[in-house]
């Protein structure tokens, strides 16, 4: 079913886009995280991560901190439809913010930390300079 407005995005079928295209040794790895979408963080929710504001949140033991057994515990990876929503004016521009926002979660509940997204952020850019100078 389409959206009533043109502009609106369908957040379950774009976090299903995502899990879909992502490789099966990642994809194996979300058997116990919960993905949800909720309107708004809750005050507990920023307080937990020191933030005025939130796309979204992992809240969980990361796989790399899993104990000696490998016992994967439950985690949640929520998406916040209003900031997004706010955010981010568009179909497009709306999707992407999504997918960036669930592959940053997902990052997170692998062991990935902001610091080293932000490295492999900045290598990738640094990348694809190269590949279009050439």
């Amino acid at each position: 079913m389409l959206p009533a407005d043109p502009d609106e995005v369908d957040f379950d079928a774009v976090i299903d886009d995502v899990l879909e295209r992502l490789p099966a040794p990642f994809r194996d790895r979300l058997g116990s995280v919960a993905i949800v979408v909720e309107d708004e963080a809750t005050p507990d929710q920023l307080t937990s991560v020191r933030a005025p504001g939130l796309f979204g949140l992992y809240q969980g033991v990361p796989r790399t901190r899993w104990g000696v057994d490998n016992v994967p515990l439950p985690s949640k990876i929520t998406l916040f439809r209003g900031p997004l929503t706010r955010a981010f004016r568009g179909r497009a521009r709306l999707t992407s913010a999504i997918q960036d926002t669930l592959l940053h979660e997902i990052a997170h509940h692998l062991g990935i930390d902001d610091d080293r997204l932000r490295e492999l952020r900045t290598d990738g850019h640094r990348q694809g300079e190269r590949h279009t100078d050439s």
